[in-house]
C-alpha cells in the first residue's frame, strides 16, 4: 500500500478498460493487429492528424521521428552534425534520439511563465546548421505556437512536437501535435490516458509514414504500399521476409491498444475532470493565506486550452525546495521535478560531452523552485482536498 494519500498516479484503469484487454487475451491474438489499427485510425480522426502509428512508448515514437529524418529513403534528410534545437527542460528520450541519430542538440532556455521553450532564446540560437526544432509541450501547456511557426517557416526548419505530456491540449482550437511534420504521444500510466506502456507517432507526409512503418517493424517491406513492387524487384527472396530498410521492433500489442483505445474514447471526460480537480486545488490554495503566500500554481498560456498532465507549482524564493519536498512526502504528498528539471545538469550530459549552451538561467530557476504533483482522472473528494491543503500548510 502506498505511503502517499495523494500519489503522483492513482490506478488509472477502469473495469471496462481491463475487460477490453481480457477480450484480447481470450482471443489469443495478442500482438499488433486490427485493434491497434482501429486505435490508430480513431486517434487520427479525433485529433485531425493525418497519419498515426502506435508504438510501444512515447520514447520509441521520438526515436522513430529522428530515425526517419536521417533515413536514406527520405528525399530531404538530415545529415550528421545538423543542429536540432531543444528546450533545456526536457525528458531523457526527447534528447537522446537526436544524439543517437548523429545530430547535434542545441539547448534553448525556457519561459518561466509557461515552462515551455523561450522563443527569444530560440530565435537567437538558430544558425546555418540548424535544421529542426524538438519542441516539448510541458505538462499540457505550450508556447505561443503562432510565433513559433513563424520562426519555423522563416528559417525553413522541421518541427517535431513531443506531445507526450499534452494529449488533448489545444492552441487556438487546434490540437497540439498537429503543427509539426512529426508529433509524438505517450500512454504511460500517469498520462492523460494510459495503455500501460504505449505511444503514438504522427506525421503529415505519406512517404514519411511508409518509412516509419518499416522502421517500426524490423525494416520489413511487409504492409508497405510498395510491398508488391519491392517483391517483384527481389524475386530471389521470400516475399514475406524482405528487409527493405534498417529497423527496430517498436510495435505495441493489441493488449495495450485495447486499453488505450478504451481510455482514448473518454479523453474529453478525463480532461474535464482533471481541469475541475486543478481548479478546486488552486481555489483552496488561494483561500489559505500561509499556503498562498509561499507557492502558486502555474497557469495556462494565452490561447491555450490545456489538457493538464499534472499541477506545476512554483515555490517562493524564501523556501528551500529540497526541504519542502521532504516535508510534502512525509505528509503524504508525492512529488517530482518538472519533467526531469534542467537536463543539462544530468550526469549523462558530461559523460557524452554535450557542452553547448550550458547557461540556462530560467531552467536553473525551475530546478531550484519548482515541482509538480499528480492530477487524477477521478474527481477529488472534499475530504482529500482539505487533507491536501493541510499537508501543504504543514510542509512550508
Amino acid at each position: 500500500m502506498s505511503k502517499y494519500f495523494y500519489p503522483l498516479v492513482e490506478n488509472p484503469y477502469r473495469k471496462k478498460d481491463i475487460d477490453q484487454a481480457i477480450k484480447v487475451l481470450k482471443s489469443c491474438k495478442l500482438s499488433s493487429g486490427n485493434i491497434t489499427i482501429n486505435f490508430q485510425n480513431y486517434f487520427s480522426q479525433k485529433l485531425n492528424s493525418k497519419n498515426s502509428l502506435m508504438v510501444n512508448s512515447g520514447s520509441s515514437a521520438n526515436l522513430l521521428a529522428f530515425q526517419c529524418l536521417i533515413n536514406p529513403y527520405r528525399k530531404k534528410r538530415l545529415k550528421p552534425g545538423d543542429e536540432v534545437l531543444i528546450p533545456a527542460l526536457c525528458w531523457s528520450t526527447s534528447l537522446w534520439p537526436i544524439v543517437q541519430s548523429g545530430l547535434k542538440p542545441k539547448f534553448v532556455d525556457i519561459d518561466l511563465d509557461t515552462l515551455n521553450i523561450n522563443l527569444n532564446d530560440l530565435d537567437k540560437k538558430i544558425s546555418k546548421k540548424t535544421k529542426a526544432i524538438m519542441l516539448v509541450h510541458v505538462l499540457g501547456n505550450c508556447t505561443n505556437m503562432q510565433e513559433l511557426i513563424k520562426i519555423k517557416k522563416k528559417n525553413k526548419l522541421i518541427l517535431i512536437e513531443d506531445t507526450c505530456e499534452s494529449l488533448g491540449s489545444k492552441y487556438k482550437n487546434k490540437y497540439l501535435g498537429t503543427f509539426g511534420e512529426f508529433s509524438t504521444f505517450s500512454f504511460y500510466s500517469s498520462h492523460q490516458i494510459s495503455s500501460g506502456e504505449g505511444g503514438m507517432i504522427c506525421c503529415k507526409d505519406k512517404n514519411d509514414l511508409e518509412i516509419l512503418k518499416s522502421l517500426r517493424a524490423h525494416g520489413w517491406s511487409r504492409g508497405l504500399k510498395k510491398e508488391t513492387e519491392i517483391a517483384k524487384k527481389n524475386k530471389n527472396l521470400d516475399k514475406r521476409f524482405i528487409f527493405y530498410n534498417s529497423g527496430f521492433n517498436l510495435r505495441s500489442t493489441d493488449i495495450s491498444a485495447s486499453i488505450g483505445y478504451s481510455q482514448f474514447k473518454d479523453l474529453d471526460k478525463f480532461i474535464k475532470i482533471r481541469s475541475q480537480n486543478r481548479i478546486k486545488i488552486a481555489n483552496e490554495i488561494d483561500k489559505n493565506k500561509k499556503v498562498q503566500k509561499n507557492l502558486f500554481i502555474l497557469k495556462e498560456n494565452k490561447f491555450v486550452k490545456a489538457s493538464w498532465f499534472g499541477i506545476p507549482i512554483m515555490l517562493s524564493d524564501k523556501l528551500n525546495r529540497t526541504s519542502v519536498i521532504k516535508n510534502l512526502e512525509k505528509n503524504g504528498i508525492e512529488t517530482r521535478p518538472i519533467i526531469s528539471g534542467n537536463f543539462l545538469k544530468q550526469p549523462a550530459i558530461k559523460k557524452y560531452k554535450i557542452k553547448n549552451n550550458l547557461n540556462m538561467k530560467n531552467a536553473d530557476y525551475v530546478d531550484k523552485h519548482a515541482l509538480y504533483i499528480g492530477l487524477p482522472n477521478k474527481k477529488i473528494s472534499n475530504n482529500k482536498l482539505r487533507k491536501l491543503i493541510f499537508a501543504f500548510e504543514k510542509s512550508i
